[in-house]
């Protein structure tokens, strides 16, 4: 029969302050750097972070969303675009090209992994977020449009454009709301 288990005792660890236990006369385990969140000086943890710094490819998020730090101007939407899986970059290339052609001067950013489009001290009209099987178009004050674009939001202002692989874009109708969400105003974060 084995003898009585050794009295536990608590501690604070330097790291953190969480408890931790250990048996009574054992010494504490050592922690690792990377463990504790803190890289000692010239050590390997600390020279690999110069290199994580570097742009990589990009993640790709649920339904294949790129996942794009939060930007202003044409490079991050770019970045979102080319880095769309599959058949929705041509989509997200017609879409740019299309709202850069019907408001000139277009003000773009990321925001929330989406491409956002507004004016100027007027607010955002429109953003695109990819799902697994469309691209989602959002027109912040949709519900001003005419026609009413297809796709009812919790919103009351909010209406949606969910453009699929197989059907055909109307970029006719599309450039009309586009005009006409960049004539009202926008929606201010």
């Amino acid at each position: 029969m084995a003898g009585p288990k050794p009295a536990r005792r608590s501690s604070r660890s330097a790291a953190g302050g969480r408890r931790t236990r250990q048996a009574r006369g054992s010494a504490p385990k050592p922690r690792s750097a990377s463990a504790t969140g803190r890289a000692r000086r010239g050590s390997s943890t600390a020279s690999r972070s110069s290199v994580a710094s570097k742009p990589g490819p990009v993640r790709l998020l649920s339904g294949g969303n790129p996942q794009i730090a939060k930007a202003d101007g044409n490079a991050p939407v770019r970045a979102y675009i080319a880095a769309m899986p599959g058949w929705k970059r041509g989509v997200g290339r017609r879409l740019d090209a299309l709202i850069e052609r019907s408001v000139p001067g277009v003000k773009k950013a990321v925001r929330w992994n989406s491409p956002f489009y507004g004016v100027e001290g007027r607010g955002w009209f429109l953003a695109f977020h990819v799902f697994t099987r469309y691209v989602k178009v959002t027109f912040f004050r949709g519900a001003s449009l005419r026609p009413l674009p297809p796709g009812p939001s919790k919103d009351r202002n909010t209406r949606y454009l969910d453009l699929h692989e197989d059907e055909p874009l109307d970029e006719t109708r599309l450039a009309g709301w586009i005009r006409q969400a960049a004539a009202l105003p926008g929606w201010i974060p």
